[in-house]
């Protein structure tokens, strides 16, 4: 089954626990949480107390987007916080190296990200060492943004770097994804899918939109195998 994880960026602040519970409720995979601090992306957004809250609530992982300029004075705070794994960028990071065998000796998941502009190439060397790749399907920074198809030929290589060195690293994807696009992530190799306004967004509430959205996905998946 293709994986969903929900991102709360697109949820309503005003009911964040209860949000995130029915997504837990209707099987959410992993809960995804957007930091930004407005030098590495133009916006802001929340930080290691909202991780805090969300911990005494959910049993799901909480996945940490870091799009934060050098993550790696910030992982301790996230660890504390209740953080299961972390996604950092390609872009900007200083020795990207160190920075995922510090988050690994944290004893939590490593991940990296790359935006749209970003070759797949750049991956070779560190994608053994990491659990998950990261593939923005829109600039990072905002959300509500439409899916760029171009990537999908990206997403494709990503999969097939993968299964050429026998990894088992996940291939994920985030931004624009609905029940448009997350057919075309899936059939280009995607395994997790992180959602935000197609979820939370969804008139006919999380639950239905979620199931939707997996159930369209997995055909797609099943397909690509």
């Amino acid at each position: 089954m293709v994986k969903l994880a929900p991102s709360i960026l697109a949820a309503d602040f005003a009911r964040l626990g209860e949000q995130v519970a029915e997504a837990e409720k209707a099987g959410a995979d992993r809960i995804h949480v957007d930091v930004m601090d407005g030098h590495f992306v133009p916006n802001l957004s929340m930080g290691a107390p909202v991780v805090q809250s969300l911990r005494r609530i959910t049993r799901l992982p909480l996945e940490t987007h870091l799009m934060i300029t050098n993550p790696d004075l910030f992982l301790e705070e996230f660890v504390a916080a209740g953080s299961d794994s972390f996604l950092v960028h390609w872009e900007g990071n200083c020795n990207l190296d160190r920075t995922v065998r510090r988050i690994k000796e944290l004893g939590k998941r490593a991940g990296v990200v790359i935006n749209p502009a970003t070759p797949a190439a750049v991956l070779e060397e560190i994608l053994p060492e990491v659990d998950q790749v990261l593939v923005m399907t829109v600039n990072p920074g905002f959300g509500h943004q439409h899916f760029l198809r171009s990537t999908l030929p990206k997403i494709e290589r990503v999969r097939r770097m993968v299964e050429r060195m026998k990894l088992s690293c996940e291939v994920e994807v985030d931004g624009g994804v609905d029940e448009e696009t997350a057919p075309l992530a899936a059939e280009a190799g995607a395994d997790v899918l992180v959602a935000g306004s197609s979820i939370f967004g969804n008139e006919a509430g999380v639950a239905a939109a979620m199931d939707r959205l997996r159930n369209i996905a997995h055909r797609q998946g099943v397909m690509r195998a």
